[in-house]
């Protein structure tokens, strides 16, 4: 879900860290959900996914001036059977919910093999994998999934129907990074398209139709008409379950009912989370090691042909930040985030 970033300047993460801290503190984010958003964002910056980096700061600042998000919401957990848990972010951020829930989750999954934790009422903006890796830290394998602005058409049609609906699946690895995919199931993310906007540079046709349903290479254009979803009836076939299981299926909102709560602000989406945790452990038992080593030979096999796993950019642009502790930033971007904390509200 990396983006493509406009060339920029050089700063340390930590100023940035600062700097969005700041921002959110001073418009009266509670310390959890500031420490949990600029976390996020700077995992991201740091592995250069730029779409979802500190460009999604100013959004922020603008989901707290409208007074679309609880600032204060402490998330609830519904303790609900030996493998559910639901966590009631209470119209907060998604992120601070994950981390209320997380750790039951995987004590769950300790015990059960497999549990599930679902985030209800919850602001969603992020990247899932930060998510996926809490999780894959703690041995287990995992599978997320959440909704996206409504802006994507189903194979065949025209007018937007699902969300972006990412998904990303993790399988922790003995000795290093894990196996790490998460994509949207349109063919592009909408922040995507909203950064070539900003860039003033033209989109490929094939990822969006304008409000016409005709294709486009216009990014302004595309946001005004809907994106498409990869592999055609096969990526229009899994958004639509990933709108079951994060909408219906949890209790919460499709992505239509939730772009009607936005009421035409376009910020991030109001709607639930879907999360699977399985436990290699309880599964495999002493086996483990043996079906492990027979995962990393088929990781391997994937490497020797000179394909490259998911992820792997990703890692690589984070060593390079952690060796140099500074990323790429645009620098309007950065005199604007210069300028709201400077604003102060």
């Amino acid at each position: 879900m990396s983006g493509a970033a406009e060339a920029g300047i050089r700063v340390p993460l930590d100023e940035l860290r600062g700097m969005a801290a700041n921002v959110l503190l001073s418009r009266g984010l509670s310390p959890g959900h500031t420490e949990a958003v600029v976390d996020a964002m700077a995992a991201a910056q740091r592995d250069e996914c730029h779409s979802h980096g500190f460009h999604q700061l100013p959004g922020a600042v603008e989901l707290i001036r409208l007074g679309k998000i609880d600032r204060g919401a402490v998330p609830a957990i519904d303790d609900r059977t030996p493998s559910l848990l639901r966590v009631d972010a209470r119209f907060g951020y998604s992120l601070l919910g994950f981390r209320t829930g997380a750790p039951l989750l995987a004590e769950k999954a300790a015990k059960t093999g497999v549990a599930v934790m679902t985030i209800n009422n919850c602001y969603h903006f992020s990247a899932l994998w930060p998510e996926v890796e809490a999780l894959t830290d703690r041995g287990l394998v995992a599978l997320v999934m959440t909704q996206g602005v409504n802006c994507v058409a189903p194979e065949g049609g025209r007018r937007p129907t699902f969300g972006t609906n990412p998904i990303a699946f993790g399988w922790p690895r003995p000795g290093g990074p894990p196996f790490v995919f998460d994509f949207a199931t349109s063919v592009i993310a909408r922040s995507d398209i909203e950064m070539h906007r900003l860039a003033g540079k033209p989109i490929p046709p094939e990822w969006a139709v304008d409000d016409h349903g005709e294709p486009t290479t216009d990014p302004a254009a595309a946001l005004k008409g809907a994106l498409r979803t990869f592999g055609g009836h096969k990526g229009s076939a899994l958004s639509a379950m990933i709108e079951l299981l994060t909408g219906p299926m949890i209790g919460d909102l499709l992505s239509a009912d939730s772009i009607a709560v936005d009421g035409g602000a376009a910020l991030a989406p109001l709607h639930g989370e879907f999360i699977l945790a399985l436990d290699p452990d309880v599964f495999l038992g002493p086996e483990r090691a043996v079906h492990f080593e027979r995962a990393e030979r088929f990781f391997e096999a994937i490497a020797a042909q000179g394909a490259r796993l998911p992820s792997q950019r990703r890692y690589e642009a984070r060593r390079r930040t952690l060796e140099s502790g500074e990323v790429s930033i645009p620098s309007r971007l950065y005199e604007r985030i210069r300028a709201l904390e400077a604003s102060g509200e």
